[in-house]
């Protein structure tokens, strides 16, 4: 995977396991730019960024002039608006559902 090579020194700097806030076990996050999130969620970079903006998704650094997210905050994001659930306000509380969901 493209983004892998050209972002896998900001991954390396995060630990995954864990979160020492809310104590839940979380997967390591998957670095992505608007750009590539947008192509594997289907839906235009303006639209990632947007949700972004709006719903404080996880920054993991920068990449050029590009912001890299994780991309499993943005997926989660886009099933709460998909299933018209309302989208937890911080990246913790999407870790928490994210783990519920895999849970059940």
């Amino acid at each position: 995977m493209a983004c892998s090579r050209v972002y896998g020194h900001l991954s390396a700097s995060i630990n995954p396991g864990q979160n020492s806030e809310s104590g839940v076990n979380v997967t390591p996050p998957s670095p992505v730019t608007a750009r590539e999130a947008a192509r594997r969620l289907e839906r235009e970079p303006c639209t990632i960024r947007k949700w972004a903006s709006r719903y404080k998704a996880r920054i993991l650094g920068r990449a050029g002039r590009e912001t890299v997210y994780d991309y499993a905050d943005l997926a989660l994001i886009e099933w709460c608006i998909w299933a018209g659930r309302p989208v937890p306000t911080t990246a913790e509380d999407r870790d928490e559902l994210r783990a519920a969901r895999r849970a059940a």
